[in-house]
């Protein structure tokens, strides 16, 4: 398990800065890819705390921000591989005494986060969720979805497909999520669709968009946030 992380969730510090040639075998894209990879300031700290990805500082700072995360309580990762954002899910909730819960899903395989439950099944298919609520075991206080369909390059069905994404994990979070949780999940840059907002605005106190400085300036991801769950039966 990972250790608890420093309260600060950026980096620190300063570091030689490492410069990759163009090879044969290399294109200067790629090359520029592995040198901004190598100089990535989140990439060395995910490393030194030992997280699986640098991702899992997206998380912290979302965290520091909206006050997500906290001891005890019961959180479903949706798109969890490598496991970053588990492990720091599970290093928040965390507590000596029982109740605290943290579950992970992705149709991609992960090696096991230690005082998670994780399984590898595309979210999408018939059973998923109910594996999930099966793992879960009762209500969540909260909901991350970190998915997102493979791009294409066309920014508006890439667009869909994440917002197709987005309203299924909400689907999801809408019958588990306790009065009072929280939501969220990852959009590209637009926001959300009209739909999935007043969806979010009718049944949470709050609901706000975000980008983390973590996630990369170049990079359209963007993160809407909702809390304040106002209960699953509040319309019956």
């Amino acid at each position: 398990m990972v250790g608890k992380p420093p309260s600060s969730s950026t980096p620190g510090g300063r570091r030689a800065t490492v410069r990759v040639k163009s090879a044969a075998k290399r294109t200067t894209s790629s090359a520029r890819w592995l040198e901004r990879h190598l100089n990535d300031p989140y990439v060395h700290e995910a490393t030194k705390r030992g997280f699986r990805s640098r991702a899992a500082f997206k998380l912290l700072q979302l965290d520091e921000k909206f006050h997500l995360l906290g001891p005890g309580k019961r959180v479903v990762d949706l798109g969890a591989a490598p496991g970053g954002w588990t492990q720091v899910a599970v290093d928040k909730v965390q507590t000596g005494r029982e109740g605290w819960k943290v579950v992970g899903l992705d149709i991609l395989p992960m090696d096991p986060v230690p005082g998670a439950t994780t399984m590898q099944a595309d979210f999408l298919e018939e059973g998923a969720a109910e594996r999930l609520k099966e793992a879960l075991g009762g209500p969540a206080d909260v909901v991350l979805s970190d998915m997102a369909a493979p791009t294409i390059g066309h920014q508006s069905t890439d667009h869909l497909r994440i917002m197709a994404l987005a309203e299924a994990a909400y689907d999801f979070a809408e019958e588990v999520l306790a009065p009072g949780g929280a939501f969220v999940a990852k959009l590209f840059q637009g926001g959300a669709e009209k739909s999935l907002l007043e969806r979010l605005k009718r049944d949470f106190t709050t609901v706000r968009h975000a980008k983390p400085p973590a996630s990369r300036a170049e990079s359209s991801e963007t993160y809407v946030v909702a809390t304040g769950f106002r209960g699953a039966n509040m319309n019956d």
